[in-house]
């Protein structure tokens, strides 16, 4: 089950079918996050999340976490993703971690797949870290 969190750091379930909407900035195309959450949800990955960042961040537009239940199932998924992004023509793909796998990052353009050890995702935590709010300067000042 994949989690989508908004700009306003709400929650949605949704089956994996959620695509992003308009254009996109670079070459990625506009249904590459939907084919990484469909290709992780027929591997078996665990806690799939999508997280937009497009009012939070220039570096992508969609940020996929997930975990996998060991390094091989982490390498495994990772090779998945690129089998099938390939397959679609999304092949400029930059994939780091794959030596130990306990944390595995595909840039993909618009969308960063984060792979995990469910322990590493843990200890790492990067869904609370994109999804608090950004600070106000103009935020009220308490008095002590």
């Amino acid at each position: 089950m994949e989690t989508t969190l908004t700009k306003n750091n709400s929650a949605t379930r949704a089956s994996g079918k959620t695509t992003k909407g308009g254009p996109s900035k670079t070459k990625t195309g506009p249904n590459v996050a939907a084919k990484i959450i469909e290709i992780l949800e027929e591997q078996s990955a665990e806690d799939i999340v999508r997280l937009d960042l497009r009012e939070k961040s220039s570096i992508c537009d969609d940020m996929i976490v997930a975990s996998g239940r060991s390094n091989r199932h982490v390498s495994a998924l990772a090779d998945y993703v690129k089998r099938g992004l390939k397959d679609v023509g999304e092949d400029k793909l930059g994939i780091e971690g794959l030596e130990q796998c306990d944390w595995v990052l595909i840039d993909a353009g618009d969308v960063i797949l984060h792979l995990f050890r469910p322990e590493v995702r843990e200890y790492y935590a990067l869904e609370k870290m994109w999804s608090v709010p950004p600070v106000s300067d103009t935020a009220p000042q308490t008095g002590a």
